[in-house]
């Protein structure tokens, strides 16, 4: 299955979390490797989008809050690099909304 084009990514998830360097679980230095920064996250939140479209979502679990998806795939970044990555997604039980989670490196294990 595919998730749905409009997908909500919050800008905080980028800024606040994901492009900041951090002592544990860091995934700033990751995303760098493909050009992403703080300075041009919309280029991130793009690379997300098409991720998602380009992608079969699986099932991950459900609970009380909704139902997570796991979309792994190549995200591309703005200097030509490709990271493959899992993705992590959310469908809210409160309404539907379909909201990104968090990402991690692929691992064989999610193959």
């Amino acid at each position: 299955m595919r998730l749905p084009g409009d997908v909500v990514i919050p800008e905080p998830k980028l800024t606040r979390y994901l492009l900041v360097p951090r002592l544990k679980g860091d995934k700033s230095r990751f995303l760098a490797r493909a050009g992403f920064a703080l300075d041009n996250s919309p280029d991130l939140d793009l690379a997300l989008r098409r991720l998602v479209r380009a992608n079969d979502a699986q099932f991950d679990r459900a609970d009380e809050y909704g139902t997570y998806y796991r979309v792994v795939g190549d995200l591309e970044g703005c200097n030509g690099i490709r990271l493959a990555v899992v993705t992590i997604w959310i469908e809210r039980s409160s309404n539907g909304a379909i909201q990104f989670v968090t990402l991690f490196p692929f691992k064989e294990q999610f193959a």
